[in-house]
């Protein structure tokens, strides 16, 4: 076996992934101590060293994964997810790349890539999304429609809520998420307007209970087309395992019934 497959093997290893996971949650606390000050007083120069040393290890990884891989590294989507997450972090913290320093407690997100079951939830979501396009499509043209409705109608009596299609739909966006809806926005408007309710309680049905629970019924059922996918190819892996196996025991049994005769 050359090196390559060593090395390969080696970050295949049950004991690689569950090492990187601890890193990875590890650089977490780290960059989390760096935004107290308290801490950076007692041992800022050994937090600063730690977030070194996790950086090192990531680097190290996606240097082995791209030897040990190849071009076949870049194939893989979460290879590419893993290598820009590391490569942000290589930024120099120079004015004007202050944000990108800031991003590197992103390398938090690398536990999706290492945990299967995250990484399953993930997937599922992107799979869900030319479905939830079409939904978010619908969304709009109803947050629309509501929009110039709720300005004509309240626009008025409520400039600071309704004066304006981008006011009205914020404010409609807020009583979709039930945000102090009925104190805060409808209940003074009933008191101008006693019939209001039929407008809000109406798209408060159509738009929290019915449209957004499409959504969630998208992502659950993409999280679950996923995993059967996987476990078809489990399936289909121990299938092909088992039938390599009993070809080398049909062949160590020809070969001995002919070293007989």
């Amino acid at each position: 076996m050359s090196i390559r497959n060593l090395v390969g093997a080696a970050l295949d290893r049950p004991a690689t992934r569950n090492f990187i996971t601890g890193v990875i949650l590890f650089n977490a606390i780290v960059l989390g101590l760096e935004t107290s000050n308290a801490a950076m007083a007692v041992a800022g120069d050994l937090i600063v060293l730690l977030d070194a040393l996790c950086l090192s290890v990531f680097v190290i990884e996606i240097v082995l994964k791209i030897y040990a891989r190849g071009p076949s590294f870049f194939r893989s989507g979460w290879n590419i997810f893993d290598f820009l997450i590391v490569a942000v972090a290589l930024v120099p913290s120079v004015q004007g790349l202050s944000v990108l320093r800031a991003l590197r407690i992103l390398r938090l997100l690398r536990i999706v890539s290492v945990a299967p079951t995250l990484r399953r939830v993930v997937e599922g979501f992107i799979s869900a999304l030319p479905g939830m396009a079409s939904v978010f499509l619908l969304m709009a043209l109803i947050f629309y429609i509501a929009s110039v409705m709720a300005t004509k109608l309240f626009g008025a009596a409520f400039p600071d809520w309704f004066g304006s299609i981008p006011h009205s739909a914020y404010s409609l966006f807020q009583i979709m998420t039930l945000e102090s809806w009925s104190m805060g926005i409808v209940r003074p408007i009933m008191e101008t307007y006693p019939y209001a309710w039929m407008f809000f309680v109406p798209f408060i049905l159509v738009t929290t209970f019915a449209v957004v629970n499409l959504v969630v019924g998208l992502i659950v059922n993409s999280m679950q087309d996923a995993h059967m996918q996987e476990s078809n190819a489990a399936t289909e892996d121990y299938r092909d395992e088992v039938i390599r196996r009993l070809a080398a025991i049909e062949r160590h049994i020809a070969e001995n019934g002919s070293q007989k005769d």
